[in-house]
C-alpha cells in the first residue's frame, strides 16, 4: 500500500491545448508501481481553461471543487460542479474552462497505455 501526501507531490504547469492558469499533480502513476490506472489532480484558476482535444483512452473525472463548463467540439457548452462526475469516451473531444470566481480542482483517472 502507499499513501502519499498532496503537499509533497510537484505540481507541472499545462500548457497543451492551449490550456491557462492550470496546474496538474500526478497522484498516482506509473512511478508509484499501479499497472492499469493513473490518478490527476487538475487546479485551474478563476477564468483558466483547457483547450479542445481527445485521447484514445477514456476519462473518468469527479469535480472536488468549483464549477466549470465542459466544452465539446461543436462550441456546446455544459455545466458541471463540485461532486459531479464525468465519464469522457475514447476520442470524444472535450475542453474545460473555469466560469467561477473559486479555483477549481477534478480528479482526472485514465488507463495507463501499454508500450
Amino acid at each position: 500500500m502507499l499513501i502519499r501526501q498532496l503537499s509533497t507531490i510537484k505540481s507541472e504547469t499545462v500548457t497543451s491545448y492551449g490550456s491557462t492558469k492550470t496546474n496538474i499533480q500526478w497522484l498516482i502513476s506509473k512511478e508509484q508501481g499501479a499497472p492499469r490506472f493513473a490518478m490527476r489532480l487538475f487546479t485551474l484558476e478563476s477564468g483558466a481553461n483547457i483547450g479542445i482535444h481527445n485521447h484514445p483512452e477514456e476519462h473518468e473525472i469527479y469535480i472536488v471543487q468549483g464549477e466549470c463548463d465542459l466544452i465539446s467540439e461543436d462550441g456546446t457548452r455544459r455545466r458541471v460542479q463540485a461532486t459531479d462526475s464525468i465519464y469522457v469516451p475514447p476520442n470524444e473531444k472535450h475542453g474545460y474552462e473555469n466560469v467561477g470566481s473559486e479555483v477549481l480542482k477534478f480528479i482526472c483517472v485514465i488507463p495507463i497505455l501499454k508500450k
